[in-house]
């Protein structure tokens, strides 16, 4: 089976973007916050730093690496939220306000002067139109979902598909209330800065970029071929992946956000995954080396799974402890 009919049986494909913007790469939220005005202006309610709803139980899932002299917390994260999804714990705040240093994906993930310029650098194509990639259906159903959110299929002929279907996937999110400025890291950016703590960036925006411009035109299409089939329905893995990580249960997120990624995709589900895991788990364990308390907060799905960040630092010998 191509990889196209793949993704189309699945049961929850890879085009069900709202789980890839919410797990997957903080960039997505980069690029909600500089969404059209036609659907962004839904958001204009929230609070430009939104307070954090306190959890009912013990909230999100948190763990910690440690040796005689340094302390790492692993917390995973949500880059999108509704303003009112209770996920505020008293473990959490004990963790962060005891960290010296706050490290997210990027550091900048609210930084429209750093995307604007990769966007142009790795999301144009006017030499492959996209609506010579598409068929007639296709095309009407990418200018019936640009149109709900101001645009039109002209306006996104000259972008690469990886870029479209990203696009794409924030604008019913925002319809739903998710909103860029409620996301876990942008929060804690704010009170990192507040408190002092220096920010720093596990990889750059730009690598979280070239990642998505390097799948294949194949992955890319699929890509946006099903985001635009679950264009009216994006929400309903999210709300199913925020229920789970509020509450601790990394097992759906594992299901939902991680098996079935690797299922829809296996170049999706390592590029963004499992490449990425070794390569910060070889950080966290040359931070270790050194001294002091560290805050790491990274998408959910790098936590969760088989070839998580905790695995990887397992089968090295680091032993981590679920807080």
């Amino acid at each position: 089976m191509t990889l196209v009919g793949r993704l189309k049986t699945s049961t929850a494909s890879m085009g069900r973007v709202a789980v890839g913007v919410a797990l997957g790469v903080s960039l997505a939220a980069a690029l909600l916050a500089g969404a059209p005005k036609a659907f962004a202006q839904e958001a204009a309610h929230a609070h430009e730093h939104a307070a954090i709803v306190q959890a009912t139980g013990e909230g999100p899932a948190l763990w910690s690496v440690s040796d005689a002299d340094s302390t790492i917390y692993l917390f995973g994260t949500v880059h999108v939220l509704r303003p009112d999804t209770p996920w505020g714990s008293a473990k959490v705040d004990a963790a962060f306000d005891a960290s010296q240093n706050v490290v997210f994906e990027i550091s900048n993930p609210d930084d429209q002067s750093a995307l604007m310029p990769l966007i142009q650098q790795h999301g144009l194509s006017p030499q492959t139109p996209l609506s010579s990639l598409l068929t007639p259906a296709e095309l009407a159903d990418l200018d019936a979902a640009a149109r709900s959110i101001g645009g039109s299929a002209a306006q996104f002929d000259p972008l690469r598909p990886w870029l479209v279907a990203l696009s794409l996937s924030v604008a019913p999110l925002v319809k739903a209330g998710y909103d860029p400025k409620s996301g876990v890291e942008l929060i804690l950016k704010h009170r990192a800065e507040e408190a002092g703590k220096p920010v720093t960036g596990l990889e750059t925006i730009d690598r979280q970029v070239e990642i998505l411009a390097g799948l294949s035109q194949e992955t890319q299409l699929a890509f946006l071929r099903s985001t635009l089939e679950d264009f009216d329905e994006a929400t309903t893995e999210l709300d199913t992946l925020v229920d789970a990580w509020a509450v601790g249960d990394v097992e759906t997120i594992n299901r939902v956000g991680v098996i079935d990624m690797r299922t829809a995709s296996q170049e999706v589900y390592d590029a963004l995954l499992t490449r990425r895991n070794t390569v910060w788990a070889d950080q966290i364990q040359t931070m270790l080396a050194g001294s002091g308390v560290t805050f790491i907060a990274v998408g959910s799905a790098h936590l969760a799974g088989d070839d998580s960040v905790q695995e990887i630092l397992e089968a090295r010998g680091v032993e981590v402890t679920r807080r």
